[in-house]
């Protein structure tokens, strides 16, 4: 999906990182307008002003639950993965590598730019329907960023039986990278997690970690309590992020008072810090403007999307400063 907002990255100090350890702190997505034809609500927890990553994750978007007629034209993206994943409806992806795919509920799409990609998506059919998803982006490494395009589509991924306290078992899938010894088939270029956390009500489950990663619970569906360092316990609920650091080898969940859906994200610290504007992840204000100028001249760089005439999104004007590197504050 394409940001039609393009908020300028603020200027931040040169200054260490905060040490690294055990975090519990609450963030609330915000609402972002996209408005256009599409009208969608999109929820964004990620990335937060004081947090520009999760490991290597750096933007998650969930658009829905709706009903929406969603057409997303052609637009660019360089040095991200993509990934798509339903959780009511179905959308339809095209890219520049020739990739033509309708995806539904507990299949992914991923997609990695590379140097550079362009995309569409679209709901099926012409009238509003119901949809719900989750939208996030991968920041890749200098080792694969200057790379080439690719497209992936996995229709099973692996399941993971989580005991519980009481009744019936927790069900983790794990979307990309490795939870509990188990890993997806995904393509993943940094040590990684994305996995949905299915508790039933009234469950208290464990699960274990790496305690060099850092972690986040993003809220789906009902309502997860954690048990953490010896105080309160937090919750997170949909539209909010509770990130929860490093070094913990475990974290406990209980859904006291229905189903609850979580998706956890984690992974090693990210490498570098990162601009990211629009829907490019670049280290540079410079390297930022050159993809800018090439989408806009119609550079070869980005492709053709495969069933598509001369509709595109056009990138927003940058603004009038220069883009720096997000630096965590937490």
């Amino acid at each position: 999906m394409t940001r039609l907002d393009a908020e300028p990255e603020e200027a931040v100090a040169e200054e260490p990182s905060p040490p690294a350890g055990p975090r519990s702190l609450l963030l609330e997505a915000r609402d972002v307008p996209l408005g256009g034809v599409r009208a969608m609500e999109v929820h964004r927890s990620l990335p937060q002003r004081d947090l520009p990553t999760v490991g290597a994750w750096c933007f998650l978007d969930r658009f829905g639950p709706q009903r929406a007629r969603m057409r997303v034209e052609p637009h660019p993206h360089i040095g991200l993965q993509t990934v798509t994943w339903p959780i009511v409806g179905e959308v339809r992806h095209r890219d520049a590598v020739g990739s033509d795919v309708v995806i539904a509920r507990s299949q992914l799409n991923l997609m990695t730019s590379g140097a550079g990609i362009s995309h569409s998506e679209y709901s099926v059919g012409e009238g509003e329907v119901p949809l719900d998803a989750l939208q996030l982006w991968v920041a890749l490494p200098e080792s694969r960023r200057h790379g080439g395009p690719a497209f992936e589509r996995h229709e099973r991924l692996p399941e993971i039986a989580l005991p519980t306290r009481d009744g019936p078992d927790a069900v983790a899938t794990v979307v990309m990278g490795e939870l509990a010894g188990v890993s997806s088939p995904a393509t993943a270029y940094t040590p990684i997690v994305g996995a949905e956390l299915r508790i039933p009500q009234g469950a208290v489950v464990t699960v274990p970690l790496h305690e060099e990663w850092e972690y986040a619970l993003a809220g789906v569906h009902g309502h997860g309590a954690l048990a953490l360092d010896g105080g309160a316990e937090p919750s997170v609920r949909p539209e909010q992020l509770l990130y929860l650091g490093t070094q913990r080898a475990r974290i406990e969940i209980a859904a006291p008072d229905a189903d609850t859906t979580l998706f956890l994200l984690g992974g090693e610290p990210f490498e570098d810090d990162i601009v990211m504007w629009w829907n490019f992840v670049g280290r540079s204000h410079d390297e930022i403007l050159a993809a800018r100028d090439e989408w806009e001249a119609g550079s070869p760089r980005f492709g053709h999307v495969v069933g598509h005439g001369d509709e595109r999104i056009p990138a927003p004007p940058l603004p009038h400063v220069r883009l720096t590197r997000r630096r965590r504050r937490l």
